[in-house]
């Protein structure tokens, strides 16, 4: 399973999601979506806008873990 960590970067970056949402170009409601990890899939674009918004590489916003049967 894929694990999106933004809300690890937000708290690293002492940044809020109003704050990320407005230098990413995104609305509220769809950061607080890729926050909580409720998108189904994310584009490469946007990943990269995060990236540049949280002064970060992919690897510290996306995280696999093996599901647990």
């Amino acid at each position: 399973m894929i694990i999106i960590n933004v809300d690890v970067m937000l708290a690293k970056r002492k940044m809020s999601v109003t704050e990320l949402a407005e230098r990413v170009g995104f609305t509220m409601a769809n950061v607080s979506m890729i926050k909580t990890g409720k998108v189904k899939a994310l584009k490469m674009s946007t990943l990269e806008k995060l990236c540049e918004a949280l002064d970060c590489q992919p690897g510290d916003i996306l995280e696999y873990r093996k599901e647990v049967k």
